[in-house]
């Protein structure tokens, strides 16, 4: 038996069949301890934009490393990378003039949104409204406030009560967030937690005028909206750096991590419009809150190498046209018989829904089998999200794969 305990995982299954254990990655390749080469269909966990193998970043990581690896951003410390790193991110934020506080990963930024939207009301004067609000088949990271946001039901059984104050909407219907406002009273409710486009739930895409609805709701009641873009941010939507831009949310927070790195280390930071951040830079305010490892030098290092590459070589654009991409090549298994739908047509995501929910694991088998490394997302929704460099060939190689697997 092996010692490691993954994550989200059946143990039982894994020590009997063994690990997928995948031993190095180039552009939109990974391949096996066995020397076997897969196209990554999931760019990892939705997260190497700029594709694997890249030497610039591991370059400026080393670097940084051996000039400094980290110290603390607690306080008044920080190091020169952390500082323009955050000055850069500022420049890219949806809202002119935000702040940034970085964190270790996605959920640490959702647990910290949740706490910094709770201390906002607090020190505006109106302690009472602490529900934060997320939307059924959303997933929030693992943390407890992330999980109690999280409207994906497994993730939630066995634990009880996590967070007080959490409540769950419909996903697809801004009516839902209404009915909870008249319900409780907008004086009660702190937050509402919107991924534009839901992801480990299961890969769908907002409906028409969904975005644009529930963020009027948000004005109109005084809640703030907090974009989660840990999946979306840094160009995966297409077009735009951030889903918030492209769909005019200007959030009052923002959620991001995995396309900060490309995943090359582990960083989140969280966007705070100007109206969140006043009353905390308005001087002898503490937000007690942080992380060790937020701003890791060596992190920062990394994002700015990844930022360099996605401007240079124009990938917010690639993912743009990946949007059709992946809409032309997926869309045809739509009309296979063991298929429910294709879910396309939104940036660099797509998903192939099984008819049969419990199918998905076993085609995530049989994609291997074709030389597709993928993932099995919601109940039963196979998850397309490429990194950005990927070619459109690679792309019908992939799709001829998924038809192949599906038999």
């Amino acid at each position: 038996m092996g010692s490691l305990w993954h994550g989200f995982a059946d143990m039982g299954a894994v020590e009997r069949d063994g690990a997928f254990v995948v031993a190095r990655g180039e552009g939109a390749y990974v391949w096996d301890a066995a020397g076997t080469r897969y196209l990554d269909a999931t760019a990892g966990l939705w997260f190497t934009n700029v594709g694997h193998g890249r030497r610039e970043i591991a370059d400026a990581v080393a670097a940084q490393l051996s000039t400094l690896a980290h110290y603390s951003n607690f306080g008044d410390l920080t190091a020169p990378v952390t500082q323009q790193l955050a000055e850069r991110l500022a420049e890219l934020a949806p809202v002119p003039g935000s702040k940034i506080l970085f964190t270790s990963g996605g959920s640490d930024s959702v647990d910290t949104a949740a706490k910094l939207a709770r201390r906002y009301w607090h020190e505006t004067g109106r302690p009472d409204k602490t529900l934060i609000v997320g939307r059924r088949l959303a997933y929030h990271g693992m943390h407890y406030a992330g999980t109690a946001l999280g409207g994906i039901a497994p993730n939630r059984a066995g634990y009880g009560e996590l967070v007080p104050d959490a409540r769950t909407v419909e996903w697809d219907d801004a009516k839902s967030l209404t009915a909870l406002v008249e319900e409780v009273g907008a004086g009660r409710i702190a937050a509402f937690f919107c991924e534009p486009i839901i992801g480990a739930g299961g890969v769908y895409l907002p409906p028409e005028g969904y975005l644009a609805e529930v963020r009027q709701i948000c004005r109109d009641n005084d809640i703030l909206f907090v974009a989660d873009e840990v999946v979306t941010g840094f160009g995966r939507i297409g077009g735009s750096w951030f889903a918030s831009t492209r769909f005019g949310l200007d959030p009052d927070l923002m959620t991001t991590a995995k396309g900060l790195t490309s995943g090359y280390l582990p960083m989140g930071a969280v966007f705070a419009a100007p109206r969140v951040a006043e009353p905390f830079f308005a001087g002898d305010v503490w937000f007690r809150h942080g992380y060790t490892y937020g701003g890791h030098a060596g992190a920062a290092a990394a994002a700015m190498a990844n930022l360099d590459i996605l401007e240079r070589e124009n990938l917010i654009d690639a993912s743009k046209n990946l949007e059709s991409l992946l809409h032309e090549h997926f869309s045809p298994l739509a009309a296979h018989p063991r298929v429910a739908e294709v879910r396309s047509g939104l940036g660099a995501v797509a998903a192939v829904q099984m008819a049969d929910p419990a199918d998905g694991p076993a085609m995530v088998k049989a994609l291997r089998a074709q030389g597709v490394s993928g993932r099995a997302a919601g109940q039963g929704a196979l998850q397309i999200s490429p990194s950005f460099v990927i070619t459109e060939q690679q792309v019908a190689d992939m799709a001829a794969a998924f038809g192949r697997a599906l038999g």
